[in-house]
């Protein structure tokens, strides 16, 4: 049974959209502890019985590369006041790691993932749903540097997966499910208005929760 006092908020976009600074802002605008955050790409599925070649080629953008089952049912564990021991996934060799990351019920739940609101069921545990909505352009750029960066990625192999994969998945998966967006925010965490009403709303609820 979900508990009526926690608070689960989705925020779903496009790759590079800015989902991750708009959960940071709420992070950092709430009480140190009363929030759990939880990535939709930690579920990616553990590839780790396949050749590095071949995993390099697979559909990463597609609802079926993640393992969302899981991810469901970890919330419904959160929700129900239950701990769990989230995976820990490892982008540059598209591996599970070893290790997993204990994760404790609070106030609010943060759901973060481009495709959050294209399962039916993931999307009935989210009380707010909130799409972050940015330009194309602005996407894949953000997408470039943060690949070559963070994920050891040529430039080549980006473009590569951008045309082949992220783009058709976006417009068959992705853009279709903010018709189910509560709050549809646009340029990310540049939206300062926006950000304010949802860290409100969050506060606020937090509050509630505290009094008992």
């Amino acid at each position: 049974m979900k508990n009526s006092s926690c608070l689960t908020i989705g925020i779903a976009g496009g790759t590079g959209s800015g989902k991750t600074t708009v959960a940071q802002t709420i992070l950092g605008d709430v009480p140190e502890g009363s929030v759990a955050y939880i990535a939709h790409d930690a579920y990616y599925k553990d590839l780790a019985d396949l050749p590095p070649a071949q995993r390099e080629n697979l559909n990463f953008d597609h609802p079926d590369s993640l393992d969302t089952p899981l991810l469901i049912s970890h919330l419904r564990d959160l929700q129900a006041g239950r701990s769990i021991e989230m995976p820990v996934y490892d982008f540059t060799t598209h591996a599970r790691r070893a290790e997993r990351r204990r994760v404790g019920p609070r106030p609010i739940l943060l759901v973060e993932g481009i495709l959050i609101f294209a399962d039916p069921e993931l999307r009935g545990l989210l009380d707010i749903k909130i799409f972050v909505d940015t330009d194309p352009d602005l996407r894949f750029i953000r997408r470039l540097q943060r690949d070559i960066a963070e994920r050891g990625r040529t430039i080549e192999s980006v473009i590569r997966q951008y045309l082949t994969t992220v783009r058709p998945m976006h417009l068959e998966f992705v853009e279709p499910s903010k018709r189910y967006a509560d709050l549809i925010i646009p340029e990310g965490g540049f939206n300062r208005v926006a950000l304010d009403m949802v860290v409100a709303r969050v506060q606020e609820s937090i509050l509630r929760v505290t009094r008992g």
